[in-house]
């Protein structure tokens, strides 16, 4: 399984299939614009693509969390190779989902989204979860782990569980009444949090303590 995981091919393949839901959100745009199905985006396209965008967006933040408990699979460990791809869909469909919301709703009003931002919690929560997810974006480069030194790079890159644990509460908060979806998200959130919290707490050595040496003789107490 390894082998098919370590192929360049298969990381084109799943390059393009991230790509899938935005290729089928574009369509159904063109049907809407230029196809003449007018309830493509259904009657409330800006909601319709908010909603979408967001659905993706935790999704693949899911996705990018299951990477290392799968990984730990015999013949899965291959699996590191998409982490940092999956992570930047997550960022890609976000980017979306703030674009949409900010042109579609806002009609790139910044002092009326500034206004929504302090006031209205689901969209602070909301915000601050996109705004954790642009610096691990931009040093998830090679050159980013360099500079910053691995474990400076990884303690930030933990923002992620942050992020992901917000975007449940901004999306439980959003739907108000149907919570099932962010309630399922929500639980596979936790249980992969719930994951590592456990193989941490395994795998955390007690700190050794160093051997007492015998006084001899000649060594003065």
């Amino acid at each position: 399984m390894n082998a098919i995981l370590s192929s360049k091919w298969s990381k084109v393949f799943v390059f393009l299939l991230c790509l899938v839901p935005f290729g089928l959100l574009f369509h159904r745009f063109y049907l809407a614009q230029w196809g003449g199905q007018l309830d493509a985006l259904t009657a409330n396209p800006q909601q319709f693509i908010e909603h979408y965008t967001g659905d993706w967006v935790l999704l693949f933040l899911v996705f990018t969390l299951c990477i290392t408990p799968l990984r730990k699979i015999p013949g899965l460990s291959a699996l590191i190779r998409y982490r940092r791809m999956l992570g930047l869909y997550a960022f890609f469909y976000v980017c979306l989902h703030f674009t949409t919301w900010l042109a579609l709703d806002r009609y790139f009003d910044w002092s009326q989204m500034v206004d929504d931002i302090s006031k209205r919690p689901y969209i602070t929560v909301g915000f601050t979860a996109f705004v954790l997810l642009i610096p691990l974006a931009i040093t998830s480069t090679a050159g980013w782990i360099r500079r910053l030194g691995g474990k400076r790079w990884n303690r930030l890159h933990k923002l992620i569980y942050v992020s992901a644990v917000l975007g449940v509460i901004h999306y439980y908060w959003l739907v108000k009444s149907d919570v099932r979806k962010p309630v399922a998200y929500g639980i596979v959130i936790g249980l992969l949090l719930a994951w590592r919290l456990v193989f941490w707490l395994k795998n955390k050595k007690p700190p050794q303590k160093a051997p007492v040496r015998a006084a001899s003789p000649s060594t003065p107490a």
